[in-house]
């Protein structure tokens, strides 16, 4: 089956997660993705802690281009390469790429149809000088303060805002794309992580203008709906159980058995129902207390209601719906280790978005790339000896 971007040839000089995030995506949907890096290799690799496994995740169906970039023989190739690009993707520190001669304003001159992302902390403004991650930017924004409980702001438990932030410059690129089909001319896209905080508090920030209140974190919100929240049960386990809709309420009481609850003129709606929490979250927290988490589960599934079990990471490597339905890849990490991955979560008609590449070694594709723009093998062997390209 043919990839939507099988033509489309990219050259990311990215590291941590997000124009890593941006590049994987146009990978995932077929680019020849190039992923430049330092000889030594891109310090991503080498992360601790949380970041240990940024590049395995970012990194599958990409090439790995090891190389001095600051070294006139290392600019020459890079821009040997970019003639052959559509797009290119950055997400450096703020002007680090014009000191190092790669700048748009230089090279849209010498390739005018070339796709240029740039992907920083800020868009133009202000703050577009400053340096930013995604957890700077989630306290800044306010996701932080209404993510954790009241006076104790937490950031989200993923990289939310680089992974959201490369997900709007892979639009951008997508639609230069689209219009270069016109103009045949390329174009400057940027995408920033505040302003990425900022529109996924959009909802929040609505809420604020229409009550003329704070709004309160989540945890500390009222729900709009009576029964949305995580109850207990008898083997200590918890589960979340959602009712959306008054069709869903008289399935909850028939599967749990509370026909009392249906003729009650108390809870006849869901907004009687959010009124009467006081008295009747607690009944509600009590009947669940008398099942097994299994068990609830099973009569949710039953009554067609919105249900989850409170799931870890690791419960995702053997979820059956992610293992039956494909969505989960076999990837090699950098320590050699085959696991299951999450691909790009995109059903696209016509197309098989699988593994094509694994996560590459540092320099794996060097000398394949070089050997395609023109360079003999003992050009390449000259270069590993001086150390411009990894060996």
């Amino acid at each position: 089956m043919s990839l939507p971007l099988e033509n489309i040839r990219v050259v990311e000089f990215t590291h941590a997660v997000m124009g890593p995030s941006a590049g994987l995506i146009l990978g995932d949907m077929g680019a020849d993705v190039i992923h430049v890096e330092p000889v030594e290799g891109d310090t991503t690799r080498l992360l601790k802690g949380f970041g240990q496994g940024f590049f395995s995740c970012y990194s599958r169906n990409k090439k790995s281009l090891a190389i001095d970039i600051k070294s006139p023989e290392g600019k020459k190739i890079i821009y040997q390469l970019i003639s052959t690009a559509d797009v290119l993707i950055e997400n450096f520190g703020p002007g680090t790429m014009d000191r190092l001669g790669y700048g748009y304003e230089e090279l849209k001159e010498q390739f005018p149809k070339l796709i240029y992302c740039s992907l920083k902390g800020f868009l133009p403004g202000p703050y577009e000088k400053r340096h930013a991650m995604d957890e700077v930017v989630q306290m800044m924004g306010g996701l932080a303060y209404m993510t954790g409980r009241p006076g104790d702001p937490l950031r989200a438990g993923t990289s939310i805002v680089d992974i959201t932030g490369g997900m709007f410059g892979c639009m951008g690129i997508l639609l230069a794309l689209y219009e270069r089909a016109t103009t045949g001319e390329g174009k400057l896209v940027k995408a920033g992580l505040f302003e990425t905080t900022a529109f996924v508090m959009g909802q929040h920030m609505a809420l604020s203008a229409l009550t003329g209140k704070p709004v309160p974190p989540m945890p500390a919100r009222l729900s709009p709906w009576s029964i949305y929240r995580i109850f207990n049960t008898a083997d200590d386990q918890q589960i979340f159980i959602g009712i959306i809709s008054e069709k869903h309420w008289k399935r909850f009481c028939d599967v749990f058995d509370r026909q009392d609850w249906l003729v009650d003129e108390r809870l006849q709606t869901n907004n009687q129902r959010v009124d009467a929490k006081d008295w009747f979250m607690p009944e509600v927290e009590k009947m669940i207390l008398h099942f097994t988490k299994q068990e609830v589960l099973a009569m949710c599934e039953v009554a067609g209601i919105t249900f989850a079990p409170i799931s870890t990471t690791e419960d995702l490597f053997t979820d059956e719906h992610l293992n039956k339905s494909g969505a989960l890849l076999d990837v090699r990490l950098t320590d050699g280790t085959l696991t299951r991955l999450p691909k790009t979560p995109i059903d696209y008609e016509g197309a098989d978005i699988t593994l094509r590449y694994q996560p590459p070694a540092i320099g794996e594709h060097t000398a394949t790339i070089l050997t395609e723009l023109g360079y003999t093998a003992a050009e390449i062997e000259v270069l590993q000896n001086k150390k411009i390209i990894a060996e």
